[in-house]
């Protein structure tokens, strides 16, 4: 390892014209080059010498970029605040009181149920995704999802618009 981390400085000048040219941002460059210089010293021991060093550490950061572009493009793109649009029209005072009314409402939820309803409706993971994160069964996250909606409904008042009047 000591060869590898004596020789390697000499090289970072030209790694990053690379990573700025693969990557064409000066701040992923410089991540790039710092991620290739680490699994360079942590990985020394690979190097077959008398190999050339510098095509070993332009291999490595060719991969890390290539997998890198891989599952950046397996992730959704976030949006800059700039493009997220308008709403098209103001929310009505109806709107609102109704979603004061939920909010107060999940706040009286148990620890349990708000957690699923929030990681399921909000966050959108998938039950087994919820279970794992919870460390508990999928019908245990089944379950307490639906107790969560119904008392949900109930704190809300829904429950109360939903259901017939009797007429006394």
């Amino acid at each position: 390892m000591s060869e590898v981390a004596d020789l390697l400085p000499q090289h970072v000048p030209a790694l990053r014209r690379y990573a700025r040219a693969l990557t064409g941002d000066a701040a992923s460059a410089d991540d790039l080059v710092q991620d290739c210089v680490e699994r360079a010293l942590t990985r020394a021991h690979l190097w077959r010498q008398p190999g050339n060093l510098r095509a070993w550490l332009f291999t490595i950061m060719h991969n890390l970029n290539a997998n890198e572009k891989r599952r950046a493009a397996s992730r959704p793109r976030l949006a800059t605040i700039d493009e997220v649009p308008e709403p098209s029209r103001p929310s009505s005072q109806v709107e609102r009181l109704m979603a004061s009314e939920t909010l107060a409402a999940l706040k009286l939820l148990s620890l349990e149920h708000r957690q699923v309803l929030l990681l399921v409706a909000l966050e959108g993971l998938q039950y087994a995704e919820v279970a794992e994160v919870l460390g508990v069964p999928v019908g245990t996250v089944m379950s307490r999802l639906s107790r969560a909606r119904d008392r949900l409904m109930q704190l809300s008042g829904s429950e109360r618009a939903a259901q017939p009047r009797s007429v006394t």
